[in-house]
This record gives C-alpha cells, sequence and structure tokens, in this order.
C-alpha cells in the first residue's frame, strides 16, 4: 500500500481567505511602492505585512480548527 502524502489544510484555507482581505493587501502594496527608493533602509512596512497576514489568519483559524477537531 502506497502511503498517501499529508495536503496541508492550512494553505488551501490561506488561499481562500486572500480574497476576503484585500485592503490591507492593498494598504501594503502601496507601502512597497511608497518606499520603494528609499535608500536608508530605515522604511519599512512591516506593520502592513502583519496586518494582511492577521487578517488571513483570523479568518482561516476557525475553518482550520474545525477541521482539527
Amino acid at each position: 500500500m502506497a502511503e498517501e502524502e499529508a495536503v496541508d489544510q492550512k494553505r488551501y484555507f490561506e488561499e481562500s481567505c486572500k480574497p476576503k482581505c484585500v485592503k490591507p493587501l492593498l494598504e501594503y502594496q502601496a507601502c512597497v511602492k511608497r518606499i520603494q527608493d528609499d535608500e536608508s533602509g530605515h522604511k519599512h512596512c512591516t506593520g502592513q505585512y502583519f496586518d494582511y497576514w492577521h487578517c488571513v489568519d483570523k479568518c482561516v483559524g476557525p475553518k482550520l480548527f474545525a477541521r482539527l477537531k
């Protein structure tokens, strides 16, 4: 018998949740564009990046944990 490869459900749920987080994604992309020419290295978009992934994780959490029970 061949062993089945485990499928990471989190990635599937992340892809289904990304369309619900368009506003934070657009804010992150706008920030990246804004600081593109910064040569000092002091400007960053870490806050916007984490805001986007927080939105995705908040959407994924209930779906993923319901599947794990």
